[in-house]
């Protein structure tokens, strides 16, 4: 009962801390302008179906999607494993699916195999970040914290896979001792080669089974609790994140209503626009300037830098990297949420994401060209916050470059971005 108790009061906790941390990310979210993002159901379930439960885009580089795939399948299918462990921990049974019969074999046999093809699978990872050092793994956004968070991931994806592998060793062998309570129930095909290593005595094989069950459970409880402050929470924020998406043309730009209806106005004098109250900033300032899918997006963001790896602008030395962007979106989302907590929702530190997180010489680097959107296996699009900075640069600053400011000047006067009359536009045709 003691056992029972304990964890009892151990899963109630990382349940709670959980729903805590959720509940403020949820909360940093919903900061964001409304959009609405609910037409076309079934396109939008499709999406989701085939982008992130499908993950169609990780396999534009091979490696990485398959080792991706081991992981992925192995988080989804060892969790009806962990739901095992959870019912034998409140109720004090062992192996409480075990009457399944020959399913259960197949699937602790399958569970085994998916948790060889993890550790495997992490290893590679390891292996590609600290030994081969992948270019996309770092750049100037890639500080000891989110270097630090992946490798963190990947040792303690080890260590559970390792546990669980142990304990069912230990849980065999003394299967096959006839100990205690330890009926023969399941199949073996990788522990069974790992029961050479473990002792004899049927007391130290118990002790190794429970010291591995707890490890085990504990361990997964706390990298739940773990996932709202790492980058990993994607595991999660994708589902959404892709359900959500933009499923306009990439190249089709929002217009502003303000803009539409000032210029609806010039066109017909006798327009007259629809109220709907307060005037809004043009552009995106600070994050609250953004929509909650531009902060869900910073959120599911995995750091894998496939955007920046793609974008022309990072390739040629610009400054830009589309990574950044989402990543320091985040870290001032999160600061926002975190003054909230301590000095109330009116509360203002005086800084901004543009200038204080992300420069104006990042935002200028871009062509606009969508690689970044098209390389992201969940759907993020770094340009929409990008543009969105740049309009209120634009328009609420009027501090555009003076190339653009030349182009701007040209428009107006010329109705073309060059600086010929109207009356010389054709003049081409004639060279």
């Amino acid at each position: 009962m003691i056992a029972q108790l304990l964890f009892i009061i151990i899963l109630a906790a990382a349940i709670y801390l959980f729903s805590k941390n959720v509940g403020k990310i949820r909360r940093n979210i919903l900061l964001g302008k409304d959009t609405d993002r609910s037409d076309n159901p079934t396109l939008r379930w499709k999406t989701m179906a085939k982008i992130a439960l499908g993950q169609t885009k990780m396999v534009k580089r091979p490696l990485a999607a398959v080792m991706h795939f081991f992981i992925y399948i192995g988080f989804i299918i060892i969790n009806l494993e962990v739901l095992e462990i959870m019912i034998d921990g409140v109720f004090g049974s062992h192996r409480i699916f075990s009457g399944l019969g020959g399913l259960y074999s197949l699937l602790i046999g399958g569970f085994e195999i998916l948790a060889v093809l993890v550790l495997i699978a992490c290893v590679v990872f390891l292996a590609r970040r600290n030994i081969a050092h992948l270019k996309r793994f770092n750049g100037v956004e890639m500080t000891e914290w989110p270097k630090s968070d992946a490798n963190y991931i990947l040792i303690i994806e080890i260590l559970l896979m390792t546990a669980f592998l142990t304990m069912n060793a230990a849980d065999h062998k003394l299967q096959l001792l006839n100990f205690g309570h330890y009926i023969k129930a399941g199949s073996f095909p990788v522990s069974s080669f790992i029961n050479p290593l473990l002792p004899d005595s049927a007391n130290s094989l118990e002790i190794i089974e429970r010291v591995c069950w707890w490890f085990h459970i504990i361990g997964i409880l706390a990298f739940l609790n773990y996932l709202p402050y790492s980058k990993h929470f994607h595991i999660l924020l994708a589902f959404p994140n892709t359900y959500y998406s933009n499923l306009n043309p990439k190249g089709e730009f929002t217009n502003m209503p303000s803009v539409t209806n000032e210029v609806k106005a010039m066109l017909d004098p006798s327009f007259v626009p629809e109220t709907t109250g307060e005037p809004g900033r043009f552009g995106a300032k600070d994050v609250t300037d953004l929509t909650w899918k531009n902060l869900m997006e910073a959120y599911t963001c995995t750091e894998c830098g496939r955007c920046t790896s793609v974008c022309p602008a990072n390739i040629t030395g610009k400054l830009l990297s589309p990574r950044k962007i989402m990543m320091d979106t985040r870290d001032r989302i999160t600061e926002v949420g975190n003054n909230i907590d301590k000095h109330g929702k009116d509360h203002q530190d005086g800084k901004t994401l543009l200038d204080d997180y992300i420069t104006r010489e990042e935002l200028w680097a871009c062509t606009t060209c969508n690689a970044c959107t098209e390389a992201c296996p969940v759907n993020i699009n770094p340009l929409e916050i990008i543009v969105e900075m740049r309009q209120y640069i634009v328009m609420e600053e009027s501090q555009a470059p003076a190339s653009l400011n030349n182009m701007f000047g040209n428009v107006e006067n010329n109705g073309a971005p060059w600086k010929y009359s109207n009356a010389d536009r054709f003049n081409w045709k004639e060279s």
